[in-house]
Order: C-alpha cells, then structure tokens, then sequence
C-alpha cells in the first residue's frame, strides 16, 4: 500500500508531523553536564548526541540500523549541455554501486551502514525543465512512494544520497523556484563545468524559472516543475522517516535540495529531524542551507553526492555516541565536579 495518496494528502501529512521529545532531549543535556569533562567542551558532538535522543526518544541513542538510501535518475535537461557526462553514466554508476566499487560503499562500511540503491526509470528521463515540467504530479507521488518503500522497517537513522547526471542542474533550479534568487548564485561546476560552462548552466535554469516561476505552495507542484525521480525519492524517504522519528543526515547540495521541496509554504518545522552533514563545494549549498536555517556538520570540499559526506559525518555522529553513552559520569568516575 502506498504511503502518499495525492498531493493534498502530503500537505495534511507535513502539516501533522511528530516532534522530538523535549524531554528526552532535556536527560540528554543532564547527562553531559555529568559526564567526566568541563561542560561543553566536546562542542558540537554533544549536540549531535542530543539531537538523537530527542528524536529517538531516547536519553542514551544508538545506531544499531542505520542505513543510506542512494536513489538514481536520469533528467531531461541533460540534452542541453548542462553536464560534461553524458546520461548513460548514471546507469553505470549503479552498477559500480551494486559491485561494491563506489565510494559510497567504502564509506557505509566504514560507518556501518546497510546500502540500498534504488535506480529510478533510468531509460525514462524526466521532461527538460527549461522546455515544459519534469514530471506529472503522479509521477512525482509514485517517486516519493519509491523513496519511502526503500525505508527498512528496522531503521533507526537514515543517511540520503543520489546519482544523477545532470542533477546539480536540476537542485539549483528547484532551490530557485523554492527560494527565489537569481541562477548565477545557485549553480556551479557540477561535475566539472568550466566557467563558461557553469554561466550557459545558469542560463538554462534561468530559462526554466522563467517557464515555471517560483512555486513556494506545495511539495508535490515544486518537484513536479523542478525536480528529478531520485529528488522526490529522497523527499519521499525524509518524509516517512519523519513520520517514525527516525534522524536524518542530508549529504550535499542535491539531496539538501531535495529535503527542502518538503518545507514548500514555508514550513521550515518539516527538516527539523534532519541535519545536513557537510558544506558542498557547489556554490548554492551554502545559500541552500542558511535559507534552511542549518547548519553542516563538516567542511571537506566535497562534491561527489551519492550520500559520501553524509556517510562521513556519520563517523562523527558514532563518536558523538560513543562518548555520550560510554564516558563516566563524575559520581561513578570519583572525580570532584566543579
């Protein structure tokens, strides 16, 4: 049975979405005061472990299933030269993925995370957006269904990711038609534009916001003019986890974009379960996340997608965990408390 039903239907969901437990969030805090350090000084990591237990509903979380959802789709716009890949590269990817030869897989070992690939209609792209709509609105419903099936029953923490090609083109204009702004500031070199190549991009997506405009009243009308199967996957995905308070980790730029589709009529409460874990490269992360009021855990330069720098703060977020569940507190360590 599927998820989502309509359009309508995903409004009233976002507009009656379970919150974190406060209180569990509040023996969070209590117990760092008590653990064997001066108070705050594992800065961030103290944070990252009480985001968890709010939304785990826990005072001590864990991972014990964690999993990345990596979701593929081809895109229409790729036939105006947005890309210096062609289409059939994302195909390939997902047979990398599914040998085991992409960094996404080195990195979900090293994080303990299941991998699931979901490839997406990949002989079907999407419509070119700078041309018409990328997807009926049932085609957008049917993608973001397909995000939420690939969500295992056992899932306690859920990391993101994509493969696309032409996607970076796709992400920065639905930040546009979501956010507004101008493209210059949205796009960037994807997957190895040139300077002149990164401004004929900005073109197109100023062509498509042209057609489309800025379309800030439901999730499902946005994707359906903006976005690509694997985004509204990714949306899908966001929006079930919520649904069983399950945290999230968005990885770059695209599945950030992807997640904020979700908070169209600006409901920004809707991401409040999801951190982002890194700061992209591409120039629009950084206007996508401070118009999301997050900020991301680390900053490496990465561009890659495929969920690789969500996998990569999840080591941070094990550490988190670590010291929060497994330090001494002063009483059981003798140690004076100032």
């Amino acid at each position: 049975m599927s998820l989502f039903s309509s359009a309508d239907h995903i409004i009233e969901i976002v507009d009656n979405l379970p919150n974190s437990s406060i209180a569990m969030m509040e023996s969070a805090r209590e117990r760092q005061s008590q653990l064997t350090k001066p108070p705050g000084s594992l800065g961030k990591l103290e944070d990252i472990a009480v985001w968890l237990a709010g939304w785990q509903g826990v005072a001590k979380p864990q991972i014990n299933n964690g999993q990345c959802l990596v979701f593929a789709g081809n895109h229409g716009v790729v036939a105006q030269g947005v890309s210096p890949f062609p289409a059939e590269v994302t195909a390939q990817m997902v047979m990398n993925f599914e040998a085991g030869g992409a960094a996404i897989n080195q990195l979900c070992r090293e994080a303990g995370l299941s991998l699931t690939v979901t490839p997406l209609q990949l002989d079907v792209p999407t419509g070119d957006i700078s041309e018409g709509m990328a997807m009926t609105p049932d085609e957008v419903i049917a993608a973001m269904n397909a995000g939420a099936d690939a969500l295992n029953d056992s899932c306690d923490y859920l990391v993101v990711g994509e493969m696309g090609i032409g996607n970076t083109t796709t992400a920065a204009a639905l930040s546009m038609g979501r956010f507004g702004g101008d493209a210059g500031r949205w796009v960037g070199p994807g997957t190895g534009l040139d300077d002149e190549g990164v401004a004929y991009k900005a073109k197109i997506v100023d062509r498509a916001f042209a057609r489309h405009g800025r379309l800030n009243d439901n999730p499902v009308s946005l994707m359906a003019h903006y976005g690509g199967r694997e985004l509204a996957a990714i949306a899908g995905a966001v929006l079930a986890a919520r649904m069983r308070s399950i945290p999230v980790m968005l990885d770059g730029f695209i599945s950030s974009a992807a997640a904020s589709a979700l908070t169209a009529g600006d409901r920004l409460s809707a991401l409040d379960h999801c951190e982002i874990s890194h700061m992209s490269s591409e120039p629009g992360h950084l206007r996508l996340a401070v118009s999301l009021r997050k900020q991301p855990i680390i900053d490496l330069g990465m561009r890659l997608g495929e969920g690789s720098g969500a996998a990569t703060a999840t080591l941070l977020v094990r550490a988190a965990l670590a010291t929060h569940n497994g330090m001494a507190t002063f009483a059981e360590a003798g140690v004076s408390n100032a």
